[in-house]
């Protein structure tokens, strides 16, 4: 079974961390991944300024990953998280950066797409092997 590692940079800024449940989803040219739990027994993750990583094994060979799909749910109160990057080492031994530099705020999906230029490469995955996408996102 396929495994990547993740790593999550939170901001620095006042307030930027979360003790919120974080979930996330690889989108590949083959396949998506289910939802995976970043979660570290007895640890303080997204903490502000934090990069943490996390191993992420997935059932079957997703191809070249395209897209992440970060999920927050609320835990306890209500709590924004400003959400830096994420980087992806692939099994190969690739990396891949997933920018987002934003607040995510309140139950939310974001879907983030790869930081490489796309010049001369398809941009979205072929239909049929596109994962439930959130309400509204039209590639």
């Amino acid at each position: 079974m396929p495994s990547y590692t993740v790593t999550v940079a939170t901001g620095s800024q006042w307030f930027a961390g979360t003790d919120d449940y974080i979930y996330l989803s690889l989108v590949g040219s083959a396949g998506c991944s289910e939802k995976h739990l970043l979660d570290k027994p007895f640890y303080n993750d997204f903490e502000r300024g934090a990069v943490d990583s996390y191993d992420v094994t997935v059932d079957e060979e997703l191809g070249e990953i395209q897209l992440v799909r970060i999920e927050k749910r609320k835990y306890w109160l209500n709590d924004d998280w400003y959400l830096k990057y994420i980087t992806l080492k692939t099994p190969h031994g690739d990396y891949i950066e997933f920018p987002c530099y934003r607040w995510i705020t309140g139950d939310v999906e974001v879907v983030l797409r790869d930081g490489r230029e796309m010049d001369g490469v398809e941009p979205w995955l072929p239909l049929e092997h596109r994962c439930q996408m959130p309400q509204g996102f039209t590639p």
